[in-house]
Parts: structure tokens; sequence; C-alpha cells
């Protein structure tokens, strides 16, 4: 039995042509809705981030501020832009792209965002928000993008026990913090293995939804999946490929070729869970944006 292929591609543009009615509506009541993208020095991956997440802003009708900064940039200038975009009414959220460079503390950037224009759900109020269940702030980009990319293809995760390879606070922690929640795409059992676990294969083999999130190209293989399980790919990595036209693939943190065969569905890379990150900036800045409707 082939498994489902969840894509992610498709369902990311479903949810844009949804916000784009919503802009539609909103700027019908006097509200447009703007998201500002800051981008300090020249690292290319950096830049096509950024690239894509305006080009998706574009799609929906929501306005994209450019903010481009030098990589000399100090810490205190870009400091100073934060605070000025905390402040400005017409950018309803903001991201500052990481990394940044060495000289700049992410830690002090993120504490001077303002929690209601971090749309990124870096922000320590935003990360104690989304460990209580108080629905009020953010969900984090791509752990809120696993959990939409499940239920809209139908996968129940109620009761389910998901394995979780990988503790980073960007998505590992975040996405255990949102499937333990009792609440609908949610209330499941959640296990995290990481560096520290032992015996690895032996807990992923129990998982009936295993999301890898390790960063290591190819390292879930198929002995450490049972039959029937969900896989779930948050792993993008480059691996150099002379045939290729960029002379490198993107690849997963999956071994696909062999994992798939075992699985009742599986995300693959590109075009999984990637897309969804994009779709779900997008609606933390609807989010944020609606906070200006009249009442």
């Amino acid at each position: 039995m082939e498994p489902l292929i969840i894509n992610g591609n498709e369902t990311a543009a479903a949810i844009r042509a949804e916000m784009a009615k919503e802009v539609a509506e909103m700027k019908a009541k006097g509200v447009e809705p703007g998201l500002g993208f800051v981008l300090v020095g020249d690292n290319p991956a950096s830049q096509a981030y950024v690239r894509m997440k305006k080009k998706a802003c574009a799609e929906v009708g929501i306005t994209g501020y450019d903010y481009e900064l030098p990589k000399e940039t100090t810490q205190e200038e870009l400091l100073k832009l934060v605070d000025e975009l905390n402040h400005d009414p017409k950018i309803d959220g903001f991201i500052v792209q990481l990394p940044l460079p060495k000289h700049i503390s992410e830690e002090a950037i993120i504490a001077a965002t303002d929690p209601k224009k971090d749309v990124d759900c870096f922000h320590p109020i935003n990360v104690g928000k989304l460990c209580i269940g108080d629905t009020d702030g953010f969900f984090p980009c791509t752990p809120y993008g696993v959990v939409v990319l499940l239920q809209r293809a139908g996968i129940e995760v109620k009761g389910k026990h998901v394995v979780i390879v990988g503790r980073s606070n960007i998505v590992g922690k975040p996405l255990a913090n949102l499937l333990v929640q009792k609440r609908d795409g949610a209330n499941a059992t959640v296990t995290i293995c990481h560096t520290g676990t032992k015996d690895i294969p032996s807990i992923t083999r129990q998982g009936d939804i295993v999301v890898a999130a390790i960063g290591r190209p190819n390292t879930i293989t198929a002995d450490m999946v049972k039959e029937g399980a969900v896989v779930v790919d948050v792993g993008v990595n480059r691996v150099e490929d002379p045939s290729a036209k960029r002379g490198y693939r993107l690849v997963g943190d999956v071994d696909y070729e062999n994992v798939a065969p075992k699985c009742s569905a599986i995300t693959p890379v590109p075009g999984g869970v990637g897309p969804m990150t994009i779709a779900m900036l997008l609606m933390n800045g609807l989010k944020a944006a609606k906070r200006r409707m009249p009442k």
C-alpha cells in the first residue's frame, strides 16, 4: 500500500487563498495588515528566506516592509530599529531574520521585541503563553505548521504517541508543547528524543507519529519506524550532487526512499513542512492585524 504523501505546497497554497479573502475584507474595513522584515548582513540563505516570505505576503495582500542593514550594524543600531518597529502603527508584526552576525546578541534582540509584534514567537512571553495553553499569543511557525499540516491531511493526533527527535527551541520543544495541549489537533502523548537519549530506535519504533527535527540528513532510517507510522520530516539539508543544477539537492532528516514504504503517511522534502512555516508566519501576522479591527 502506497503511503499518503502529505503535500505542504498544496496545503499552504490553500491557506494563503483563504487568508487573501480575509485580508481583502480587512482592507475594505480600513485595516491594511503590514509585516516588517529585518535582514542584517548578506547571508544567502537568510536572503532567500526573506524573499520567500515577502513573496507570500504579496500573494495574500499583506504589505511587506524591508529593512536591510549591513553586517557591520551594531547591536545598539539594531535595537533602535526594533524599538521604532515596536511603535510603528503600520507594522502589525515583524521578524528579525536569524542568525544574526556574531557581535549581536540574538537574545537581546528577541527580548527587545514587543511580544504583540513577535510573529516568530521567540519572545519569552509568547513562549510562556504557549506552554500554559494561552492562545492569546502567537504559535511558533514551524511547529504550528506541522500541527496544521496533520490536521488538514485528516491525521488524528488525539491519543496518539508522537515521538519527536530533536529538542531545539525552534521546533522540538515548542512542538511538544503544542501537541500536549487539551484542544483540537493536539491531546497527544509526546516523547522527545535527543543526543542524551539511550537507544533512540527503540523509542521511535513506538511512535504512531514520528517527527524528525534533527538537522542531519537521512538520520531516521527504515528500522527506526514501525509499519503504518506517520512520519513528518522537518529537516532541510543540502547534500552535494554534481548532477543537480545548483550542485546540491535538498534532503530531509529522513531516509525517505526506504522509510516511505513502511508509512501510512509521510511528508516530502522539499514540499512538506517548509511551505507551511511561511504560511503560519502570515497567519500570525494576520492575527496581529486583527487586533486593529473596529469592534
